[in-house]
């Protein structure tokens, strides 16, 4: 049974990414035997998925300080319905594999990118603003620890004017640092094969994040072998429009693509622009906001509530509070320091109650997560700024007189 939040999720991030949405779209059945996929075939969408011809604008910076960035587009293929397989659990040890069917016949989404990339960097940037905008969507929460986006990478190599060399697939690729790694050491492999005068398999392979290199997994099974056909049990899938869309229809039972097109929430890149134009940061800056998941929220709620500028308090937030959270594996929501308590912290700062290097200080107290707030970290540590002129004169004096001895 066709699942509506599936194909609504479908049309959404077919719209989101410039695709046009086809109004009637065809299920097929691949086959294939392997142990994850119970039925002995997969629920696809081969001969006429439900979005096609899109396009996906990423960014990436051509310096190791992010002050320079480049924004480029890959093409998107398709975007196609299909079923979930199995997980296969592979225990080395005790030499078996264990076989996990909770996921088998769950709705899944497949983007179809065009080899318009030419490194793992490029492959990443492209990936983790796919898993943005999936997730500003709703489409999926897309954490690929979990399982909930995976990427197969077609790597192939070639002279620059020449054909497509023969293509290896990556499969499963379950981090963004990984799909860069093995989309490197893929292309690399393939390079120093070939200058050696050996040939380049049809393979399908994996991704031994231990060892940092693609390991053989098994022979890529040609398109025949697959023995495609018409999906009996399922329909056609029809979408309307505003326009097609026949008057006595029950709109609980059809899908309005115009309806879904309203509704889009802005995009990273549309967030990026506000961020910028409201704030007046660094565009890079916006980039590292959106990349951290609830960064951008931590950082907005922080200039709400303190009296400081952004382009102050987004240097405190990425030169600071990141590196705590990166330091300890952390995101900015299991952070110890709130956004309320950097506010206070920042506000004492900004009235002159305490210096620069005494607010790393009272930062470093705060990571602790012992429930002070920074004023009282400052009285007990006694490290407020005496703004009492005949008190620093007393104190001077004091040194002055303590010298005269000496």
């Amino acid at each position: 049974v066709l699942n509506r939040r599936c194909v609504e999720a479908a049309v959404m991030t077919g719209l989101a990414l410039n695709c046009s949405i086809n109004k009637k779209s065809l299920f097929d059945r691949k086959h294939y035997f392997y142990a994850d996929l119970p039925a002995g075939y997969q629920i696809t969408q081969q001969r006429v998925p439900i979005a096609v011809n899109g396009s996906l604008s990423y960014s990436l910076c051509i310096d190791k300080k992010m002050s320079q960035m480049v924004t480029k587009t890959v093409r998107i293929k398709q975007i196609q319905l299909e079923q979930d397989s199995g997980k296969s659990l592979h225990d080395d040890t005790r030499s078996q594999t264990l076989v996990d069917l909770n996921r088998a016949g769950v709705g899944l989404m497949e983007v179809v990118m065009e080899p318009d990339m030419c490194c793992g960097e490029e492959a990443a940037a492209a990936v983790r603003e796919l898993q943005l905008i999936l997730q500003t969507l709703g489409s999926s929460q897309a954490v690929m620890a979990e399982g909930q986006l995976r990427v197969d990478a077609n790597v192939s190599v070639h002279h620059a004017g020449e054909p497509y060399g023969v293509r290896t697939e990556v499969k499963n690729i379950n981090s963004i640092r990984f799909l860069a790694k093995a989309v490197d050491y893929e292309i690399q492999r393939q390079i120093e094969e070939l200058e050696n005068g050996g040939t380049i398999l049809n393979e399908t392979r994996a991704f031994d994040s231990k060892l940092g290199c693609t390991v053989p997994m098994r022979d890529k099974e040609g398109e025949q072998d697959y023995r495609f056909m018409p999906e009996p049990n399922l329909p056609p899938l029809i979408l309307y429009d505003a326009k097609s869309l026949p008057a006595n229809m029950n709109h609980q039972q059809v899908i309005n693509i115009d309806w879904i097109h309203e509704r889009l929430p802005d995009l990273p890149s549309v967030k990026r622009e506000k961020l910028v134009e409201q704030y007046g940061i660094l565009p890079e800056h916006s980039f590292t906001l959106l990349n951290e998941d609830g960064l951008a929220e931590f950082f907005e709620s922080v200039v709400n509530q303190t009296q400081m500028k952004p382009k102050k308090v987004i240097g405190w937030i990425l030169n600071d509070l990141l590196s705590y959270l990166n330091q300890h594996s952390l995101t900015v929501k299991e952070s110890p320091v709130s956004s309320f308590l950097l506010a206070d912290l920042l506000n004492l700062l900004e009235k002159k109650e305490i210096s620069s290097t005494a607010a790393k200080r009272v930062l470093a107290e705060l990571w602790k997560g012992e429930g002070k707030t920074p004023l009282e970290i400052v009285k007990e540590q006694k490290l407020e700024l005496l703004q009492d002129q005949k008190e620093l004169e007393q104190i001077c004096q004091a040194v002055i007189d303590g010298q005269e001895n000496e």
